[in-house]
C-alpha cells in the first residue's frame, strides 16, 4: 500500500499523480532536448535557466524561457478559476476537467509540431509548441497546488529528495512516507528516460504520448470517490 493511501480513493489519487509525475518527465525531456534548452514543467530550472541566458550564456534564449514563464502563468490562472469560480459537486470533477485541459492543449502542441516538422531554425513553431506545454503545465501546477497532496507536486522534487533525508533513519527520523518519496523521483527520473529515448524518433510522438497519459487520468477520476482530503477541498472554495 502507497504510504498515506488508506482506501482505494486515496491509492487511485496517488497513482494518478505518479503517473502525472512521470508525464513531467516526458515533457521537460520535450522542452529541454528539442526546444532549445527551456523547461516547460519545471518552473525552478526554467527561471534560472532564464538567468543564464540574460547573462550571456551561448545555446540558451531568454525569449524562450520568457514564453515559457509567461505561458505557465497563464495556465496557472486558469487553474485558479476553476477550482475558486465554478463551484463542484465533486473534486473528482474539477481534478479531471483540469487534466482534460492539459491533455488537450499538449495535443494540440503535438499537432502544431507535426505540422510545422519542428525544426531549430523554425523559432516561431518552436515558441508556439514552448507556449502550449508551459500553459498546460501551468494549469497542471495550478491544479496540484490547490490539491495539496504531501511530496506528490509532479513536477518538483526538491522538497521531496530534503523529505527523504530529513526524515530518515540515519538522521534519526523515523522514515516517513519513505516509499511516496522514492516512488515520485523514481517516476520523474523514468519519465526523462523514456522522454530522451521517443524524442530520437520524433517530438510530435513524445507530446502525442504525454497528452495521451494525462487522458487516462482524467477518465480514472471519473471512477473512483472523492478522498477525505478533497472533501475538504470543497469547504474552503
Amino acid at each position: 500500500m502507497v504510504d498515506g493511501a488508506t482506501n482505494s480513493a486515496e491509492q487511485m489519487l496517488y497513482g494518478t499523480l505518479l503517473i502525472l509525475t512521470f508525464v513531467s518527465g516526458l515533457v521537460d525531456a520535450a522542452s529541454f532536448l528539442a526546444l532549445g534548452h527551456v523547461f516547460t514543467a519545471n518552473m525552478t530550472g526554467n527561471v534560472v535557466l532564464m538567468a543564464f541566458a540574460l547573462a550571456g550564456t551561448p545555446e540558451l534564449s531568454s525569449l524562450r524561457s520568457f514564453i515559457a514563464l509567461l505561458s505557465a502563468l497563464a495556465g496557472a490562472a486558469v487553474a485558479g478559476h476553476l477550482d475558486s469560480r465554478i463551484r463542484w459537486e465533486k473534486r473528482t470533477s474539477w481534478l479531471s476537467i483540469a487534466l482534460v485541459i492539459e491533455a488537450a492543449v499538449l495535443a494540440i502542441a503535438a499537432f502544431v509540431a507535426w505540422s510545422g516538422r519542428v525544426q531549430p531554425a523554425d523559432q516561431s513553431i518552436v515558441c508556439v509548441v514552448i507556449a502550449l506545454t508551459g500553459f498546460a503545465m501551468g494549469v497542471r501546477n495550478g491544479t496540484v497546488r490547490r490539491l495539496g497532496v504531501p511530496d506528490l507536486t509532479t513536477t518538483v522534487l526538491t522538497l521531496t529528495v530534503a523529505g527523504l533525508a530529513f526524515d530518515s533513519s540515519i538522521a534519526g527520523g523515523a522514515n516517513a512516507r519513505w516509499r511516496i518519496r522514492v516512488a515520485a523521483i523514481s517516476m520523474m527520473f523514468l519519465g526523462a528516460v523514456a522522454g530522451a529515448l521517443v524524442l530520437r524518433h520524433s517530438l510530435v510522438n513524445l507530446l502525442g504520448l504525454s497528452a495521451l497519459l494525462v487522458t487516462s487520468c482524467a477518465v480514472l477520476q471519473l471512477f473512483r470517490e472523492e478522498t477525505s482530503h478533497e472533501f475538504k477541498l470543497k469547504g474552503t472554495t
